[in-house]
């Protein structure tokens, strides 16, 4: 469903990303985790079709990404770990103007954007400015919209980021949800237990370059420590 192809992006000649080569499968939950500035995010933003790379291929649900960019990000719904809104517009105006940039249906989309918007705990909060909402309230309304069109893929970067425990709890029953109907997730996330609780794999990304990639268990095999959490396979791994 995800396929990076000896994936690289460098600024001048710093390389933020290094021959990055995966393949996620569909309805799977891949936990991407590493440092800070390990490159975590630039990988998001060329998964997502927000920046280029220097070189490589990424590859949407059989789609290259440089060969028709628009047909590939249709099939993706992307929330970034800073929810980016119109202040002025309503929530409900922000899904509209979101379900008509993916070609939403018109009819269906009153339904969809209730659904969500029940979902997310908005509904009281749908007819009211979003310059009016708190961080908390933004970030589910980003996931309201990233969900608007039906997505196969979802590009998620730290997706707890201003979330309360309920909205914690909420998030992850919600990606559980959508892997077991196909859904593939690519998260992101400094947050290790929730990687841990919901992720079916794990790649660990250090200074731009893929050093480890696999099953929890596996990666406490290549490092033989099998009595540890995934905070120690973590820093075993990196240093």
């Amino acid at each position: 469903m995800i396929e990076l192809h000896d994936l690289a992006k460098y600024y001048g000649p710093t390389a933020a990303v290094e021959g990055l080569t995966l393949k996620i499968t569909r309805g799977e939950i891949f936990g991407f985790i590493g440092p800070n500035g390990a490159g975590k995010t630039t990988t998001i933003q060329m998964i997502g079709g927000l920046i280029a790379p220097t070189r490589g291929r990424v590859v949407i649900d059989g789609i290259d990404m440089a060969k028709d960019p628009e047909k590939a990000k249709r099939k993706i719904g992307l929330i970034p770990d800073r929810p980016y809104l119109y202040d002025k517009l309503t929530g409900l105006e922000f899904l509209k103007f979101t379900a008509d940039v993916f070609g939403v249906d018109p009819a269906a989309f009153e339904y969809k954007a209730h659904r969500l918007l029940d979902l997310f705990s908005l509904t009281h909060r749908k007819h009211e400015l979003i310059e009016s909402y708190s961080h908390g309230m933004k970030q589910r309304l980003i996931m309201a919209g990233a969900l608007i069109h039906d997505p196969l893929v979802m590009i998620v970067d730290e997706p707890m980021v201003g979330l309360d425990p309920k909205g914690i709890k909420m998030v992850k029953k919600l990606f559980s949800n959508l892997s077991e109907t196909g859904t593939t997730i690519f998260m992101s996330t400094h947050t290790l237990p929730l990687a841990e609780d919901i992720c079916n794999r794990i790649g660990i990304i250090h200074r731009g370059k893929l050093i480890a990639s696999g099953t929890i268990e596996e990666l406490k095999e290549n490092i033989q420590i099998q009595q540890a959490d995934l905070e120690a396979v973590f820093f075993r791994y990196t240093g």
